[in-house]
């Protein structure tokens, strides 16, 4: 199985760690290495380095090789110009689809936590050789949800319909997009609904020919750039045709088109937590609600429900905080409540516009 991250995306909802010159998934947020390092290495041993594809922006390439060095050249696909998750989607696929077209292919992310990596290993390749099993399907893999959260989409399953190794395989019904309270508690005590992480499989045959079916214009373009692949003016192509590309949404205008009954689901607890905003990342790491999450060099007194990152050399003192953000950069430094992160992507947006655009 070929696999597939993709690490594109600034990120503003972890500024000011993340920035424009070196987005979030490049950051040390848990640890010592990035989350793109951490979706990789969880891969690791049962999937091979040849095997690993990584999406990202052209601007970013030089990044990924630093980090993941491993990772053969020709496995990096750079995209000229950011434009939306549907033509992202479609340039892998009309790339292996042309390479290999009957092998599985699965789209992850790069800015997720996994704590249970030997199970989404387990879960991975259950889901694999579900497809060679039904080559005209796309599995999708769930997070039994901890919890009726708004914020995330949910994956909506009805008959059980087999097993692979222990995994159950659910037929899908649909899928649902940020639930408001009352809807998200329903889903949640339902049992037959999973947190959407954005994880599948499938072939990129199928795949390709779902482009081709539901979106036949950005399909036109991407078979002219699917034709230059392997040639020795690829990238030319691919700098005059991506930039033009239609901006479209890979949920909205691939998979809510496609006939339900093409979709399977297997739901796990897996572990799985979006650390791509502060507070997600808050509750990813703290053991409880009332827990503190700090980094760096760091002094808490008397502190609830925080979370503070210091990147710098300086001494980081808090006392007396409550629900607080506090993120220390060597060049901004960021002060919150924790329920305020959507604020942030409006104060960058804001911030473009002055003197501190070079922030961003």
């Amino acid at each position: 199985m070929k696999i597939v991250i993709f690490a594109g995306g600034v990120g503003t909802r972890l500024w000011p760690l993340s920035r424009k010159s070196s987005p979030k998934q490049f950051e040390k947020i848990i640890g010592s290495k990035s989350t793109l390092q951490l979706a990789v290495e969880r891969l690791r041993p049962d999937f091979s380095w040849q095997d690993i594809f990584i999406s990202t922006g052209s601007e970013y390439l030089d990044l990924v090789k630093n980090q993941l060095p491993q990772i053969p050249q020709e496995n990096l696909i750079g995209e000229p110009l950011m434009r939306d998750v549907g033509p992202a989607v479609g340039l892998i696929t009309a790339i292996l689809e042309k390479k290999f077209p009957e092998t599985p292919m699965a789209i992850l992310w790069s800015d997720h936590l996994v704590k249970k990596e030997e199970l989404f290993r387990k879960t991975l390749k259950a889901a694999e050789k579900i497809i060679l099993d039904n080559p005209e399907r796309i599995v999708f893999i769930g997070q039994k949800p901890r919890f009726a959260s708004q914020n995330l989409g949910w994956l909506e399953f009805t008959d059980k319909i087999g097993e692979k190794e222990g995994i159950e395989i659910f037929k899908l019904k649909s899928f649902l997009y940020r639930p408001d309270p009352v809807m998200a508690k329903k889903f949640f005590e339902s049992g037959r609904h999973a947190w959407n992480l954005g994880y599948f499989v499938t072939k990129p045959k199928f795949l390709w020919n779902l482009y081709k079916t539901l979106a036949p214009k950005l399909f036109e373009q991407l078979v002219k750039i699917q034709e230059a692949y392997g040639e020795k003016d690829f990238y030319k192509v691919l700098r005059e045709i991506y930039p033009g590309l239609e901006k479209i949404s890979f949920d909205n205008d691939i998979l809510e088109k496609m006939a339900p009954e093409k979709g399977l689901v297997i739901s796990q607890d897996l572990n799985w937590s979006d650390v791509g905003a502060w507070e997600a990342l808050k509750e990813a790491l703290a053991k409880s609600a009332s827990d503190n999450v700090f980094h760096g060099k760091v002094e808490i007194r008397d502190c609830e429900d925080c979370l503070i990152y210091n990147y710098t050399d300086q001494l980081l003192a808090a006392i007396d905080l409550k629900s607080q953000l506090v993120i220390n950069t060597k060049d901004v430094t960021l002060v919150c409540q924790k329920d305020s992160v959507p604020k942030i992507k409006k104060l960058v947006e804001e911030l473009g516009k002055t003197e501190f655009k070079n922030l961003i």
